[in-house]
């Protein structure tokens, strides 16, 4: 095989186009669409939901308002500085070297959070607090029905064992609005001044016209994300086998992605997803995730009716949101964090 036909080869490994599947919550048959559900976070960990009956108003309004944010100047930004980690960040991931091409918003779904927070945030806060809790209580609301269509196609007796931990009122749920500028190695460089904007991408400032990584290959800590975008590509997915696709952006639809901890919930039979998001366009991209979290002391563990001794014993240790949050935070982005909880049998999955 001569060194084209190997490079042919090794891309349609590394990257190809795959559609992923599509969840319709308007299905009349309740028993085959969370049969659908399950297939779906089997297989992918990864899918699109319609008719999911959150108005578009309200994706529009958040996004206008995200907009409006990213849209001051840094100095204004830098403002909204509240208590770590959440508020404004640009360009560090975590605290442990990780960098990506995007800034973000990062905030507690808290109502009375979101009250004090939006008054350093924006201009208008009430305006910007009622998008924002109207954004979250509808994205809550999917990932609800999400979660209970979960539980009911594994045949969990407690019909709510996973939505109820993010209806808690202690539930650690967060909302997250990240923000990838458009390449600016497009815009000549004597109307930028680089050193004056300290989120300034360093491939913008080094005039990549190559794929920046805006946000790299990680997948969610929580148990479940709910995503809606602009009409800007980026985000990519991988396939249980490691091969990435590109995940088209199509608002105003949601897309859900399985998080770590709904893959210790189902003792490993669900698998969380990695993903990444890539920059390399003229067009900002903007997508707001919520991400459902239980309350910090609530102990992650399999759901009973997913162990079964000694056929299927427990793969993971037990351990609570918060220990697993510190864990999260010791380690570099894409790392395997559940290595560190798992269980090793002597008997091969």
């Amino acid at each position: 095989m001569n060194s084209k036909a190997t490079r042919t080869k090794r891309k349609t490994k590394e990257e190809t186009t795959m559609a992923i599947p599509r969840i319709d919550l308007s299905m009349e048959n309740r028993s085959e669409l969370s049969e659908q559900v399950v297939k779906a976070c089997e297989e992918f960990g990864i899918f699109k939901v319609v008719n999911h009956k959150v108005p578009r108003e309200v994706i529009l309004r958040m996004e206008e308002e995200g907009a409006e944010f990213f849209a001051k100047t840094s100095s204004e930004k830098q403002q909204a500085s509240l208590p770590n980690p959440f508020g404004y960040g640009c360009n560090n991931i975590g605290n442990n070297g990780d960098v990506g091409d995007l800034e973000y918003l990062l905030l507690h779904t808290n109502p009375l959070f979101i009250s004090q927070s939006s008054k350093s945030i924006s201009n208008h806060p009430n305006k910007f607090s009622g998008a924002v809790n109207d954004y979250i209580e509808g994205a809550k609301r999917v990932a609800c029905e999400i979660l209970d269509l979960v539980v009911e196609g594994l045949g969990v007796q407690d019909k709510f064992a996973l939505s109820k931990l993010i209806k808690d009122v202690q539930s650690d749920s967060v909302l997250r609005i990240n923000h990838y500028p458009p390449n600016m190695n497009k815009i000549k460089q004597s109307t930028w001044d680089w050193d004056m904007d300290p989120c300034a991408t360093s491939s913008s400032k080094l005039g990549n016209t190559n794929n920046a990584i805006g946000f790299g290959e990680h997948s969610d800590p929580q148990i479940l994300t709910i995503m809606s975008s602009n009409d800007v590509a980026g985000l990519q997915a991988t396939t249980h086998h490691g091969i990435w696709f590109t995940v088209p952006p199509d608002p105003p639809h949601f897309f859900v992605m399985v998080g770590d901890a709904l893959q210790v919930f189902t003792n490993g039979r669900f698998t969380s997803v990695r993903h990444r998001v890539l920059t390399n366009t003229l067009k900002a991209r903007m997508s707001m995730m919520y991400f459902g979290a239980p309350p910090l002391n609530w102990w992650i563990t399999p759901l009973p009716e997913m162990v079964s001794s000694p056929q299927n014993p427990s793969r993971y240790k037990p351990f609570t949101w918060g220990q697993y949050k510190k864990a999260v935070y010791s380690l570099r982005l894409g790392d395997s964090r559940l290595d560190q909880f798992k269980v090793h049998h002597d008997t091969p999955y």
